[in-house]
């Protein structure tokens, strides 16, 4: 963990729902002007005359009343340009509100305010979806904040897609209408139906198997409210598009369906997840508010679990975070090839250390005098990995991570959508910080269950979800192996970590045949690192993240070890 600079991580939020209601709107178009707070508002309400000074500062209570009347009464009453007028996106908020009721069908619209909770205002919705002879009723939650204006101080909301319904990202739109894509029935490895009800976290998963295998599963769609994400829309008629570019990359979620009408009749999915593994999986990570766990088998590359305890985004899958020390099985490979350690003979671990301009110190400001690399290895020694730094060329991480790890080549199948990690080439100090698991540096637990399986077993293989006799897709590999002497060493280090260092705590009673890594990774505006932990047991490999939950050792590891052991 380096302490001179903070990696960012890329995050998602969602609107929070407040209970506590204050005031019951009816709905009709005969709503008119009603005010939701007993005050009453227009759409210009919290504007200041040209005489007067430009109003800056925090917004007043009635301020934001005022202007969350002003919004959700134009909405409700079908008047969209009025709507679009109170808000600081006039444009997006016009054509999302106008696709409300001509695309997605929603009608006989009733917004009901709730508490206010500082600059927020939660809101329900109910309404109904009309499309030709069908009809049925919508309801959610969602929520809004108010902002004041720079150049005139007026209070507005501010303007996001998931301000009209919260499971929207910006650009994405909704629309009702006879699905582009069937829906599909997922199964486990021995022929059981996976569904939300059983293993809550699967639903963006369940959504991914839809969109790519939904028309080659055969079968039937039907008629939904579906979220079509930006990218992914047909300009004739709002179906999900089967050639629209869904890389990992690019962090999106796949399309949702809100709403069925009519139903469609499903084709059939296997997957590789084990039912067993799958429960202990979503047992662990939801004991922590932030947490994420995947579990693959390194001699095939078949993942057996996966779960988030947070169930909006996948990070397990696509999560882009720095991996702090679990960084270090990588980087240790380059130096080991390299010649610039090996196992058992002396290696520095000072108490700081110094490249680019940066000083980077150890936890604790700990050292080791006289120990071996296996010795700083097995302690998490930030200073033993950056003081090789002067001796390695910008681009070698990155040559290392995708050639032997198969990492950051945009290039994983595995059946749905993946971020495939991303090792950047850097200098100076970023360069430094990158072999410590910070700087640039980007993996989520799919990445980490992979390159801990790769050191076990030499040879990475990439994870898969799907097998690939359904629709013979060629999944991705690396260029090279890890020679015998290096995955001996590598494997060695690993082993003495799970059994003597900074994993043993979490992973004791499951040796021999095993091996760990913890970590942890400062992030900006956090005050605890996010926990990392990453480990193999015989022929399981799993990795965890516990964001903002301090050491990988002590919040990662233990669901990590839960899982192999319920694998053994």
């Amino acid at each position: 963990m380096g302490n001179r600079r903070r990696a960012t991580e890329r995050g998602r939020t969602r609107p929070a729902v407040i209970g506590g209601m204050i005031a019951a709107v009816v709905g009709g178009a005969g709503f008119g002007v009603y005010a939701l707070y007993g005050g009453g508002a227009a759409a210009d309400a919290g504007s200041s005359s040209g005489a007067e000074p430009v109003k800056s500062g925090p917004l007043s209570a009635a301020e934001v009343k005022s202007t969350a009347t002003a919004f959700l009464t134009a909405w409700q009453s079908g008047d969209v340009e009025k709507a679009a007028a109170a808000t600081n996106d006039t444009t997006a908020a016009r054509t999302l509100l106008t696709g409300y009721g001509k695309e997605a069908y929603i009608e006989d619209v009733t917004l009901t305010a709730k508490k206010r909770s500082g600059d927020a205002v939660p809101f329900a919705v109910k309404g109904t979806v009309a499309y030709k002879t069908l009809t049925k009723p919508l309801a959610y939650e969602s929520q809004l904040t108010v902002v004041r204006r720079a150049k005139d101080g007026k209070p507005l909301v501010d303007w996001h897609a998931a301000v009209v319904h919260p499971e929207l990202e910006d650009g994405d739109k909704l629309v009702t209408g006879a699905a582009g894509t069937p829906p599909v029935k997922a199964l486990d490895r021995d022929g059981g139906e996976l569904t939300t009800a059983k293993y809550p976290s699967l639903g963006t998963v369940l959504d991914g198997l839809r969109e790519k295998y939904g028309k080659k599963a055969g079968g039937k769609a039907g008629v939904e409210l579906r979220v079509i994400r930006a990218g992914s829309e047909d300009a004739k008629d709002g179906k999900s598009s089967s050639s629209a570019k869904k890389t990992g990359a690019s962090g999106k979620n796949p399309d949702k369906t809100l709403l069925e009408l009519s139903s469609g009749t499903p084709g059939t999915v296997r997957t590789t997840l084990s039912p067993a593994l799958q429960a202990t999986a979503e047992q662990q990570v939801a004991a922590k508010s932030k947490a994420s766990a995947v579990m693959i088998r390194p001699s095939t590359g078949e993942i057996l679990a996966v779960a988030n305890s947070g169930h909006g985004f996948n990070t397990a899958f696509q999560g882009s975070l720095a991996p702090g020390s679990t960084m270090k099985i990588v980087t240790a490979s380059l130096l080991i090839e390299k010649g610039l350690a090996s196992v058992n003979k002396e290696h520095p671990c000072p108490k700081y250390s110094t490249y680019g301009g940066w000083k980077f110190q150890n936890d604790d400001k700990f050292q080791i005098k006289g120990g071996t690399f296996k010795a700083s290895f097995a302690r998490s020694c930030n200073t033993a990995f950056i003081s090789q730094a002067k001796e390695l060329s910008d681009d070698d991480l990155t040559k290392q991570a995708q050639q032997v790890f198969g990492l950051g080549m945009d290039n994983w199948a595995i059946g749905v959508p993946t971020f495939d990690g991303s090792v950047p080439v850097q200098s100076q100090a970023q360069k430094a910080a990158s072999l410590i698991g910070q700087g640039g540096v980007r993996m989520n637990p799919l990445n980490m269950a992979s390159v801990v399986a790769t050191a076990k077993t030499g040879t990475f293989r990439q994870p898969y979800l799907v097998p690939v006799t359904v629709d013979d897709r060629t999944l991705a590999k690396g260029s090279r192996s890890l020679s015998a002497d290096t995955q001996a060493q590598l494997k060695e280090l690993l082993q003495y970590t799970a059994a003597a260092g900074t994993a043993a705590e979490a992973m004791a009673g499951l040796g021999p045949d095993f091996g760990a890594k913890t970590g942890s990774a400062e992030v900006d505006n956090q005050k605890k690192p996010n926990g990392w932990f990453t480990a193999w047991k015989g022929d399981l490999a799993a990795a965890g993240v516990v964001q903002q939950g301090g050491h990988g050792g002590e919040t990662a590891g233990p669901i990590v070890a839960a899982l192999l052991k319920a694998g053994s």
